[in-house]
């Protein structure tokens, strides 16, 4: 299985949900999990994995985390050239370097395009960032175009920014 990964912050907690799903191509998650976590770490410009990764470790916890073979957040796995670690590498190396991560960006990093791909999907001018850890970075492109939707961002991923930003319980 693959699961989507996004975590949304209000006040003093955190709203982190996955949306589960079998096939790259496919157009309905499996499931959709939704954990919270109050006080959350505070933002440090250049540390934002210390506040999101918690949060994605919480949430993976709700399911069996030997049946996911690919990891995607919102986000990168690389900041720049010199591969200083994002959050998409702090989350695979947390699991051990054993669950492939593909990092998808809606903007360019500085100083970052040695280790992403960008793929353009739709009809849209703007392409997607794509970084990977655990896989070849073609191959995570190739996945990630081969999203369902016909728009930019793909349909289970933009499925996920609205059930994270969705009125909380």
């Amino acid at each position: 299985m693959i699961i989507a990964v996004d975590v949304y912050y209000e006040e003093n907690r955190a709203k982190s949900v996955g949306v589960i799903f079998q096939r790259w191509e496919d157009s309905k998650p499996l499931e959709v999990i939704t954990s919270y976590t109050e006080t959350p770490h505070e933002y440090e410009t250049g540390f934002f994995y210390k506040r999101e990764l918690p949060c994605i470790q919480e949430l993976l916890k709700l399911t069996d985390i030997n049946q996911i073979h690919t990891l995607v957040v919102d986000g990168y796995v690389y900041l720049d050239n010199e591969q200083k670690p994002g959050l998409g590498h702090y989350v695979y190396t947390n699991y051990l370097g054993e669950i492939p991560v593909i990092g998808v960006a809606k903007n360019a990093f500085h100083n970052n395009e040695a280790l992403v791909r960008k793929i353009y999907r739709g009809s849209s001018s703007k392409p997607l960032y794509i970084t990977a850890v655990g896989m070849e970075l073609g191959i995570a492109a190739e996945h990630i175009q081969s999203m369902y939707g016909e728009y930019r961002f793909p349909h289970l991923l933009k499925l996920l920014d609205k059930q994270t930003k969705e009125a909380w319980l």
